[in-house]
């Protein structure tokens, strides 16, 4: 592109206000740089000024930008950013570092399906997690082997994890849960009381689509087993069906509960009519088959 001295279109007496407003903006130094950048006659850019304008002024805020909550552009998470193309210009918008960062974790998040679950729990991350007792020690050493292991044509046992409320057992899996859905890999965390709850007022809607897909999710954490109200229904026709189609099909299972194997088999055997031992027997030999049991005693993280 020539110089603006060089060129006749600005040395001619008569100066319409659009040139002008181009000769104006072309004294900012770096502003000339830019669009000396882009390779086409001042004719063509002249007409283009104002979103020229636009283009370098958000380039330029988000050279410096430290954060999504620190954008200055017209559109949140957004920069103006010209196009060649052949002779004309073309703008479009294009998503900044942070706002790419956030749609992708977003879109990894869509491969986590939530029920009833806190918002921390939703957002968990195995680089935030608390290093700084033994107990948590073990357990993490046992989930970062899993990350790194798993594999969803093989069939893997997951993690039976019992403790203490408020602990941190249901970040730690959550977290392990959204580190494996950077592979895509789809997974579920259903606070258990409240999913069978919800499960028994849907009968009339979306109840088997809501029962199939948690049934035949590559990873599933039953979150809290043992704190429900246990009923025939609940044990039986629900628990005891989906643990049977995961332990079949391989399908790794994970468990959270305040309740160890033993202390649970115990609350599956009463119901509000009677006593079942055989059932919350049969429960737990599917239990047992599709986890590894492990406990961990700590102080309340949700103070």
């Amino acid at each position: 592109m020539k110089s603006l001295n060089e060129t006749k279109l600005f040395n001619n007496s008569s100066i319409s206000d659009l040139k002008k407003e181009y000769i104006k903006s072309l004294k900012d130094k770096e502003f000339e740089d830019y669009v000396r950048s882009i390779h086409l006659p001042h004719e063509i850019l002249m007409k283009y000024t104002s979103r020229l304008e636009t283009c370098f002024n958000e380039c330029k805020n988000c050279s410096t930008c430290k954060g999504l909550e620190n954008c200055k552009n017209e559109v949140y998470g957004f920069y103006l950013k010209e196009e060649v193309d052949g002779s004309k210009l073309n703008f479009e918008y294009k998503s900044c570092k942070y706002k790419n960062k956030e749609l992708k974790d977003n879109k990894e998040n869509e491969n986590v399906y939530i029920f009833d679950i806190p918002k921390e729990i939703k957002n968990a991350r195995m680089k935030d997690i608390y290093l700084d007792d033994a107990e948590r020690k073990e357990v993490i050493t046992w989930l970062t082997k899993f990350i790194k292991g798993y594999d969803k044509e093989k069939k893997m046992k997951g993690l039976y994890l019992s403790g203490s409320f408020g602990c941190g057992k249901t970040y730690l899996i959550a977290a392990t849960f959204n580190e494996l859905s950077k592979k895509g890999i789809k997974s579920a965390i259903i606070y258990w009381p409240e999913f069978l709850r919800s499960l028994k007022e849907s009968f009339d809607d979306d109840f088997k689509e809501r029962f199939l897909y948690i049934k035949k999710i590559p990873l599933l954490l039953i979150d809290d087993i043992g704190a429900e109200s246990v009923t025939y229904w609940s044990r039986d026709e629900i628990l005891g069906t989906i643990l049977q189609y995961r332990m079949e099909e391989g399908l790794t299972t994970f468990f959270t509960s305040n309740l160890d194997y033993k202390e649970l088999e115990t609350a599956l055997s009463i119901t509000k009519n009677k006593v079942d031992s055989l059932k919350a027997t049969r429960i737990m030999e599917r239990i047992k088959n599709l986890t590894i049991e492990k406990s961990m005693v700590g102080e309340n993280r949700r103070k």
